[in-house]
C-alpha cells in the first residue's frame, strides 16, 4: 500500500510540475514584449493638390511622390525594414547599419534627418517588409550582409532567396498575434487620418505614428504600386 501511495504522490507532483512549466511557457508566448511606435507617411500630388497621407496598407503612389518613416521602440526588440524596388533590388532601410545601437523611446527617421525618399521614373511595384522580433533574426542579418557584399550579377538570385526567407520567418511566427494597433493620442485627442490642415513640409511625422503591441513577433508587408 505504501508503494501505491508513493507512486500516486509522484504522479501528482509530476502533473503539478508539468502544469507549472506549461503555464510558464504560455506566459512567455503571450507576453506583450513587442511594443513600438511606427509611422509611414507620403507627400502626394502637385501644386494646390499636394497633400500628406499616412500609409498602412498597399496603395498607389506616382513618380515624384515622397515618403518617410519613423520608428520608436518602447521596449527592447529588433526592427528590420527591408525595401525591394521596382527592379527587384534590396536595401536595408533600418537599422541604419549592422552595428547600430538602438535606444528606447527615441525617434529614428527613415531616411535620417529632415530628408524624404522620392520616387523616381522607374515605375513598378515597390515593396516594404517590416519585421519586428523579440529575438534577433541573426540568419536574416547574415544573408542581408552577404547580399550587400555580393557581385552585382549575383544579387538578383540572392535577393529572391532573401524574400523567400522573409516569407518563411513570417510563417514560423504566424501563431503569435498582434495585440493592438492604435493611433497615438496627442494633447488628449486621438489622432485621426485627416492630415490636410498641417504644413506638410514642416510636420514631424512622429505625430502621425501608430503604436503597435504584439507578443514576440510582428510583421507587415506593404506594396506600393508605383505609377
Amino acid at each position: 500500500m505504501k508503494k501505491i501511495y508513493v507512486s500516486a504522490l509522484l504522479s501528482i507532483l509530476f502533473i503539478c510540475g508539468q502544469t507549472t512549466v506549461n503555464a510558464a511557457m504560455q506566459n512567455i508566448d503571450t507576453e506583450e514584449n513587442v511594443n513600438y511606435k511606427w509611422s509611414f507617411v507620403a507627400k502626394v500630388g502637385t501644386g494646390s493638390e499636394r497633400r500628406l497621407t499616412t500609409i498602412s496598407r498597399d496603395t498607389i503612389l506616382h513618380s515624384g511622390d515622397e515618403f518617410k518613416m519613423m520608428v520608436n521602440l518602447l521596449n527592447k526588440s529588433y526592427v528590420y525594414v527591408i525595401y525591394k524596388n521596382s527592379q527587384n533590388e534590396l536595401s536595408v532601410l533600418f537599422p541604419y547599419s549592422a552595428d547600430s545601437k538602438i535606444e528606447l523611446e527615441k525617434n529614428y527617421y527613415i531616411p535620417r534627418g529632415r530628408g524624404w525618399f522620392k520616387l523616381d521614373k522607374n515605375t513598378g511595384d515597390e515593396t516594404f517588409y517590416i519585421l519586428v522580433s523579440q529575438e534577433r533574426l541573426v540568419d536574416l542579418e547574415n544573408k542581408l550582409g552577404q547580399y550587400t557584399d555580393a557581385a552585382q550579377e549575383k544579387k538578383k538570385g540572392f535577393g529572391a532567396e532573401i524574400v523567400a526567407d522573409i516569407k518563411e520567418i513570417k510563417k514560423k511566427y504566424r501563431t503569435y498575434s498582434t495585440i493592438a494597433e492604435r493611433p497615438i493620442s496627442i494633447a488628449g485627442n486621438v489622432r485621426g487620418t485627416k492630415t490636410d490642415a498641417v504644413d506638410i513640409d514642416r510636420i514631424d511625422i512622429a505625430t502621425l505614428a501608430t503604436e503597435i503591441t504584439a507578443n514576440n513577433f510582428y510583421s507587415k508587408t506593404i506594396t506600393i504600386e508605383h505609377k
